[in-house]
């Protein structure tokens, strides 16, 4: 069937776009009118393989019928239900079938419309959760270096990175960060995860001590910081964080939204790593990025902690309009069918080695100083331009997609994440095209 594609614009200064060099964009664009499976299709008629499943999140590939299918009845039967003091079955039963994945012990969801709302979902819990058990004075919340928890107030609070921190103010009081867990003098080229730096999560003793863990709430870190350039925790580093968490009644609540839903070959990172949070915040994946929708999942102790009082009263005061909504539900069920059907997460594991030889084969290509990967994510980090940080992998991200690759950059790291549908032979297309794009760069 012929695509019916739109041109162009003629006209592109309305968009102010996010994430992006508006001014470059605008002067010579790149425009996507189709998709399906492992391949976008340009305005200019052009296939580019998807080497990063669009921003993390489709999982399952593109334009897939199942869900295709379920968003097209959904929208036909109920397309809107409100969210408050009213329900509808099919946000029930995708929280079921979320809870039936996800690792024994959690037991609740809350639903959001993006990891950013889940992130502070997750937060303003934290924090009512220990004002519900009579421990009010625990308010602070630590996060991490170069972590990134979306881009609301109490994510750019308790993330890492300074681009995102710097132009927006005093941001929330009453936040401390751990160090990163990056080590390229020790852990450089590691496949899997490192060697070197469980000792990093000790540095949680410190805050406790400076601040007393009466007052923390919360931390919250991603199991692998996904946005940042693809950091691994190093062995043992999430053992150590679970044990000093508990040890002072604070909450560790991991960040999955780039983790979640098969990125390392498990439902989640918490069952990758075995170590269990008391919350995890999700999206992308959910819904294979096709609506809108993001969920925090919790235990039966965080949840329970809010069932007192008259049961006639509103236990928690939050939530958003589009909650659960009805055509976004039948999106994640599908999505959540999708997977299981395909054997996707077991697919994922399987083609893991795979990933990870290929990745590693452009070690001593032209300015690249690490390699790292797990799963089906991978980064490649590019020693930087002098005086120009992150032009050379912005670079690297036209001329890969002038050769038909998508690619995301972050800095000067190229981070990559198919769909986890993606061949060998499609491995080794992406990376083949990214080795020659590698060896032509300034």
């Amino acid at each position: 069937m012929a695509l019916d594609r739109k041109p162009t614009p003629n006209d592109l200064n309305a968009f102010w776009m996010p994430f992006t060099a508006n001014r470059q964009f605008k002067k010579t664009p790149r425009m996507f009118v189709a998709s399906k499976d492992m391949h976008y299709t340009t305005s200019d008629g052009r296939q580019v393989l998807d080497g990063t499943a669009g921003l993390w999140c489709c999982n399952a590939g593109h334009c897939r019928p199942k869900i295709t299918e379920a968003i097209q009845k959904q929208a036909a039967e109920l397309d809107y239900a409100p969210a408050f003091q009213m329900g509808h079955p099919v946000a029930f039963e995708l929280a079921n079938r979320l809870v039936d994945i996800a690792p024994k012990g959690i037991e609740h969801v809350f639903y959001t419309n993006s990891g950013s709302e889940s992130v502070e979902t997750a937060l303003k819990i934290a924090i009512a959760y220990h004002r519900a058990r009579g421990e009010g004075a625990r308010t602070r919340l630590i996060g991490r270096e170069r972590g990134y928890h979306g881009v609301n107030f109490g994510g750019i609070s308790v993330g890492g990175i300074v681009n995102n921190r710097k132009m927006f103010g005093t941001l929330l009081g009453g936040v401390d960060h751990l160090p990163h867990t990056h080590l390229p003098g020790q852990n450089a080229f590691t496949r899997g995860q490192p060697e070197h730096g469980a000792n990093l999560a000790d540095d949680l003793e410190r805050i406790v001590a400076l601040h007393g863990a009466e007052t923390i709430a919360a931390v919250i870190v991603e199991p692998m910081a996904g946005s940042t350039g693809v950091l691994m925790p190093p062995k043992g580093y999430l053992e150590k964080l679970r044990a000093i968490t508990k040890k002072h009644g604070i909450l560790l609540i991991f960040d999955e939204v780039i983790t979640g839903f098969g990125r390392l070959g498990s439902a989640f990172a918490a069952q990758h790593f075995d170590v269990l949070p008391d919350m995890m915040t999700t999206a992308k994946g959910l819904t294979n990025g096709v609506i809108p929708m993001g969920a925090v999942l919790t235990t039966a102790e965080v949840h329970d902690a809010f069932m007192q009082g008259p049961e006639h009263m509103i236990e928690l005061f939050h939530g958003y309009t589009y909650s659960g909504n009805p055509i976004a539900s039948a999106a994640g069920i599908a999505t959540l069918d999708t997977y299981k059907e395909e054997g996707l997460f077991e697919r994922a594991n399987d083609l893991a080695p795979y990933w990870e030889d290929a990745l590693h084969s452009l070690k001593g290509l032209p300015h690249v100083i690490d390699i790292r990967n797990m799963g089906l994510i991978g980064a490649v980090e590019l020693e930087p331009m002098a005086g120009e940080p992150t032009k050379r992998a912005f670079t690297a991200f036209l001329n890969a997609y002038e050769k038909g690759i998508l690619i995301r950059t972050t800095g000067d790291i190229i981070a990559m994440s198919p769909p986890l549908i993606i061949s060998k032979a499609e491995i080794d297309e992406l990376i083949g095209k990214l080795a020659e794009v590698l060896k032509t760069l300034p």
